[in-house]
């Protein structure tokens, strides 16, 4: 038993020891350069309380203006983020400016939703809200926004119309087409 105590420690000092070594090999991993990457690329995450956010919903200037409410532990809002981005990327060149407002934990802004804009690559201006007084600002966005996500607001000047719910590709490019003529 003492053998095996004496063993144990000298393992112990000597791994302690060659903790250079043991660093250099995991440095060389591919996984480590993709989070040195990552690190390097960092990007700077515009975060609003509502008073702050209210200019993204009430612009003015002859744009489409579409506002999607999401967060990243929301699976049907992960799942209809491509179509916005697809939308951005279809209609570019029509005067249409996607904003998308992320509703993820302020916690978890590093550690969730920063990697997330990332691994997405996503080109819509991201922006987070950060108001814990949701009961009044929730009917401020839609008097009949219940609060649940994916939520969406498309307008341009006076014309607006409000969604709670998910879209296809599709039915998101349909009402879109509503502000184009």
């Amino acid at each position: 038993m003492k053998r095996y105590l004496f063993m144990a420690t000298l393992l112990f000092v000597f791994g302690c020891g060659n903790k250079n070594k043991q660093t250099n090999l995991i440095s060389s991993a591919p996984e480590v350069k993709e989070i040195d990457a990552f690190m390097k690329n960092d990007i700077a995450l515009e975060v609003y309380d509502f008073n702050g956010l209210k200019k993204f919903l009430n612009r003015t200037d002859d744009k489409i203006h579409v506002i999607n409410f999401w967060a990243t532990w929301c699976a049907p809002c992960v799942k209809e983020l491509p179509y916005f981005e697809k939308l951005k990327s279809e209609y570019a060149n029509e005067n249409v400016d996607i904003t998308l407002v992320s509703l993820d934990f302020p916690h978890l802004y590093e550690s969730k939703l920063k990697p997330f804009i990332l691994k997405e690559k996503l080109k819509s201006k991201v922006v987070a809200l950060d108001d814990v007084d949701s009961n009044s600002w929730i009917p401020q966005v839609d008097e009949t926004w219940s609060g649940a996500i994916p939520a969406t607001i498309i307008y341009k000047n006076g014309k607006r119309k409000f969604y709670e719910k998910s879209f296809t590709y599709e039915e998101l490019e349909h009402e879109l087409k509503q502000f184009l003529n």
